[in-house]
Formats: structure tokens, sequence, C-alpha cells
């Protein structure tokens, strides 16, 4: 039998101690696959230091904040996005509704709020506890989380939301009250990516889903040395970005 245990104690992270090597994660063999620390502190300032060098929190209500680097992480390359013949139709058909808004920013609270309440299959309560919210809404009005968001006749409908250092995205959850809702809300993100000489977009984990549309893993030594590089480049500006058909297809609607 294969053991299960971890081969590095996990480290309790005290407030101001810097994260360990992401090396230290646990490993595929063991209970916990990727989990790094633990903790009792989160602020929009320690997730920048996170996401920097490949870490994100994930944990659930009654529990510490858990930090996380999995080996290998889910990737999305924005070259390689399936924009399948079902997704295609369903956009050209919102596209056209001028009742329709594809929009970034404009209700961010609501979109993480919204991916809190969206029930998940397979899965009991949430991972969107109310740090979480706060420390991202902290993030985002230091303009480095954002959302994608999808309205109609005045309704928010479908959304995702995402962190940005400079050209590294790293994407986190969606929801939807619509018919492939979350994938043109990611569509819509790929769109304005592509346009701007974005690379891909961090999925943190392996998915059917995400699989479908095209992501697959990479190895954590590529994907970190992906963060130094992109991380350092200049940011850009996305509320008023919308989806830009010809970027995401290569022709005209």
């Amino acid at each position: 039998m294969q053991d299960s245990r971890p081969t590095t104690p996990l480290t309790w992270l005290e407030p101001g101690q810097a994260f360990p090597p992401v090396t230290q994660a646990w490993g595929l063999s063991s209970e916990a696959p990727g989990l790094l620390a633990a903790g009792d502190h989160l602020d929009a300032h320690l997730l920048i230091q996170a996401y920097g060098q490949g870490i994100f929190p994930w944990f659930s209500s009654g529990q510490p904040v858990l930090w996380w680097s999995p080996d290998p992480r889910m990737v999305l390359p924005l070259s390689e996005f399936k924009l399948h013949k079902s997704l295609r139709q369903t956009l050209k058909n919102w596209l056209l509704d001028p009742g329709v808004e594809m929009v970034f920013d404009r209700d961010f609270v609501q979109v993480i709020s919204r991916c809190g309440q969206a029930p998940r299959k397979g899965q009991n309560g949430t991972w969107i506890v109310p740090q979480i919210v706060q420390a991202y809404t902290q993030l985002h009005r230091m303009g480095l989380a954002h959302s994608a968001e999808i309205w109609h006749n005045g309704e928010l409908v479908a959304g995702l939301y995402f962190v940005n250092l400079g050209h590294a995205l790293f994407g986190e959850s969606m929801f939807t009250t619509v018919r492939d809702g979350s994938k043109m809300a990611l569509a819509m993100l790929v769109s304005a990516a592509r346009r701007h000489g974005f690379q891909m977009i961090d999925c943190q984990q392996n998915t059917r889903h995400l699989a479908s549309l095209g992501a697959r893993e990479i190895a954590r030594e590529s994907f970190v040395r992906w963060i130094s590089v992109e991380q350092a480049k200049a940011p850009i500006h996305w509320p008023g970005e919308t989806l830009y058909w010809d970027t995401l297809t290569g022709s005209d609607l």
C-alpha cells in the first residue's frame, strides 16, 4: 500500500512570516496534494505575495486559512481555448440581443457573492466564505482583482472573477443563471486577454469542465517561471473591455 503521509510538516503562517517554498507542498501521494501552509490571517497584501509565488487560498467555513500550490498546475493557454460550435452559436445569439451587455468590473462584489452562492455538484457549502469575499474585494479596490460580467436587460446573469498581476491571470470562480453563461464570461475574458497579449490563464486544479475548454496541466516549476516573467509586465485597464469576436474567432460576427 502506498504511504499517504505527507513528507513535510505543514507550516503554520504567523503574521508577517514568508511563505515556505512551493516545493514543500504536499505531494500527490499525500492526503491533501498541493497543501503548503495554514494560518489564521488573510488580506489583500498576503494574496499578492501568494499569487506571485504560485500559491492560492482554499478553505471552508470552520477551517484555518489553507494555502495551496499543486503540482501539476491546470492552465488554459489562450491559443488553445476551444470555442465549441454550440458556444459559438450561443454567443452570436446573445451578441445580437440589444439588451445584452458584456462588461468588466461593473459590480465585482455581486459577482463574487453570486459565485459563493452558486450550487456545485458534489459539494456542500462554499469555499467563498466571508474572509475570502473581504480579502478579494480589498484586492479589487487595489485594481488587482476583476470581474467579467454578462448583463441582460439590467440584470447580472453570469460572471467570473479573477486576479491580474501584470500579464499573469488567475481565474477564480464562475456563476451563471443562464445556459452557457459562465462559458460566455470565460470567452469574454479570453478575447480581451488575447487582444492585450496575454498568454494563459491559471485554472488552479484539473476539472473535466476546464479540460473541455482547452485547459491542461503543466509542471509547477514551469508555472512559477511563467508568473515571474508575466507579473513584471505593465498591467492593463479592464473596465470598458468587452467581447472581441474577431480576436476570439479570427473572423467577423
